[in-house]
């Protein structure tokens, strides 16, 4: 059985709209550079066209990537998921041991495909996602870091 992909909807929407752009605007962005370059002549020594070439190929890979991801993902229905226990798609608040509650940290936990460090998304196959997922608040949490450190927390809330 194939793998499906678990998105937020914020993600899944930003991956089809990327989608429609690239099939719609980025192909006419791509024709008109193609068109362009095949107007300054000889073909075999033009770097225009081999740069809107490139572009193409780059263009319908990345239409094919998508397609790919999206025919497998599928939004999570938040309206679905309990805050009773840890999630894809759920924000957790945890206190690592030894820090003081004021340095708690909130992770989103999230696919691979959204991971963002910048916004304390992370993957729910990463080391720290794997040990909170199915866990409760209240709960203490030991993990391994990728370093090999062994790492201990508690879990201080759950919600969406």
């Amino acid at each position: 059985m194939e793998k499906t992909i678990p998105l937020t909807q914020k993600y899944f929407d930003e991956l089809n709209s990327r989608l429609q752009y690239l099939k719609t605007d980025g192909k006419a962005e791509v024709a008109l550079a193609l068109k362009t370059a095949k107007e300054f002549g000889d073909l075999s020594e033009n770097a225009e066209y081999t740069a809107a070439k490139d572009a193409q190929q780059k263009l319908e890979i990345d239409i094919m990537r998508l397609e790919e991801i999206l025919a497998k993902a599928y939004p999570i229905d938040m309206s679905l998921v309990s805050t009773k226990s840890v999630q894809i798609g759920l924000t957790v608040k945890v206190l690592f041991d030894g820090d003081d509650e004021d340095l708690a940290e909130t992770y989103t936990i999230v696919n691979s495909l959204e991971v963002s460090t910048a916004e304390n998304k992370i993957s729910d196959e990463s080391p720290l996602g794997k040990a909170l997922i199915g866990k409760k608040k209240g709960d203490s949490v030991t993990f391994r870091s990728p370093g090999g450190a062994s790492i201990g927390l508690k879990i201080l809330e759950i919600r969406k």
